[in-house]
């Protein structure tokens, strides 16, 4: 991070802050990037762990800085809810081993039911604004999972509507 700073303030390259009608464009590209961030803590694909922690963690952070710069951005929402409830299953998807728990097996009763409620108000609230997109799928499906009290209630009708 430093030489690539170093980097851009040799080469004399100038800090603007886009405008407006760029915002769009731009905010799918950083929308990607903390969904990647994301994916790769909560399913690392090298290393000694099935997952990073501390590298989701601080998706989940940036998604909900990008939520408080831009708080009516359906996508943003959207990008934020599925974070939140895949992250409340957190202390049942590996056993005492660190094996994988396959999210029907997984006790549901452990599952941070303050992070699915909040990730449930937030997709609730994304799709209220009527211009769903690709993260808000995927915030309603992890949706349908974590509202679910058991795997065979999971309303997999719905999951396959969407």
């Amino acid at each position: 991070m430093v030489r690539a700073k170093r980097k851009i303030q040799d080469a004399g390259i100038p800090y603007k802050v886009p405008s407006d009608d760029m915002l769009p464009e731009r905010l799918s590209a950083v929308l990607g990037v903390i969904y990647l961030i994301f994916k790769e803590g909560y399913s690392a694909t090298a290393g000694d762990t099935l997952f990073r922690r501390p590298l989701y963690v601080e998706a989940i952070r940036l998604a909900r800085a990008l939520h408080e710069l831009i708080p009516g951005e359906p996508e943003v929402i959207g990008l934020l809810a599925p974070m939140l409830l895949h992250d409340s299953c957190r202390n049942t998807r590996t056993d005492d081993n660190g094996d994988l728990i396959l999210l029907e097996s997984q006790d549901r009763n452990l599952w941070d039911q303050t992070e699915i409620d909040e990730g449930l108000a937030l997709i609730e609230q994304a799709l209220s604004l009527r211009n769903p997109g690709p993260y808000q799928i995927q915030a309603a499906i992890a949706a349908c999972h974590a509202e679910a009290k058991r795997a065979e209630l999971t309303d997999r009708r719905q999951i396959a509507a969407l």
